[in-house]
């Protein structure tokens, strides 16, 4: 089943945590906590040493993971053994070079059972032979969109984008953040507006709370600072797993009152 496929099936508010790879020796631990915990997907971000888009935390786990040696290769082999345990599917994250330097990119993903990639450095006038390469391989290539992407190319995004739309809720760097931006719920509702695939708002959020509302607002929510900064922390896959299994709670939960400008979700 495609990673589309799959979370259009969930019927219920989207939860994908993030977890970089190679962090820690027991890293793919994480996903089987986050599995347990009610997540829907996971992102796995595959760490760079000029990470533009990534905030001190993300810097900072994607450093000690290439301290530790990690690569895509090892990371790769990782997921490769562990993907008869997981139910979920995997998308990766990572930048343009490390996709790009590697005709056969997308057909390793394939090999070690990912479903989905997002190159968030990539803008859309340059995707070249990426889109029909990620279709050829089986791997839905998700596309982003920003507050300030226009009605034209951001319904072009929407029309190109695979498994879902990833909703960036502010302009600048992934981080935790104290509320969600009044921008990501008018992003959400500008995307709904003209497509059919998931909505899943990332950048900031940190908390249930915020994860609730992002579920509100679009279909579902990304969250990786939060849970990086604790495993920066040295937090068990087990307490993370607890962690996500609460914002799962809260996704769950009706709001007592119902957020303002959020449409109805999905489903």
């Amino acid at each position: 089943m495609s990673l589309e496929t799959t979370l259009q099936a969930a019927r219920r508010p989207l939860l994908a945590p993030y977890v970089t790879g190679g962090i820690t020796d027991d890293w793919t631990d994480y996903l089987l906590a986050y599995q347990d915990g009610g997540a829907d997907a996971i992102e796995v971000g595959l760490p760079f040493s000029d990470p533009m888009l990534d905030g001190a935390v993300i810097q900072r786990a994607s450093d000690r993971a290439l301290a530790r040696g990690a690569t895509v290769d090892t990371i790769l082999a990782d997921l490769a053994a562990v993907r008869a345990r997981l139910t979920i599917p995997v998308t990766v994250m990572t930048y343009a070079n490390l996709v790009l330097r590697s005709p056969d990119f997308c057909r390793r993903l394939a090999d070690a059972g990912v479903a989905g990639l997002i190159v968030p450095d990539l803008p859309l006038d340059e995707l070249g032979d990426l889109p029909a390469a990620a279709a050829d391989a089986g791997i839905d290539l998700v596309l982003l969109v920003s507050p300030v992407t226009t009605p034209d190319r951001l319904r072009e995004i929407c029309d190109r984008s695979r498994g879902f739309v990833y909703a960036i809720s502010v302009l600048g760097t992934t981080g935790e953040r104290t509320t969600l931006a009044g921008s990501a719920v008018r992003l959400a509702a500008r995307v709904k507006a003209v497509t059919d695939r998931p909505v899943l708002i990332g950048f900031g959020i940190s908390t249930g709370e915020q994860a609730a509302q992002a579920g509100r607002a679009g279909d579902g929510a990304i969250i990786g600072a939060a849970l990086m900064r604790r495993v920066l922390d040295g937090a068990t896959p087990a307490e993370l797993g607890a962690q996500v299994a609460a914002i799962r709670h809260a996704m769950e939960v009706p709001a007592a009152t119902p957020d303002a400008e959020v449409p109805g979700h999905r489903g």
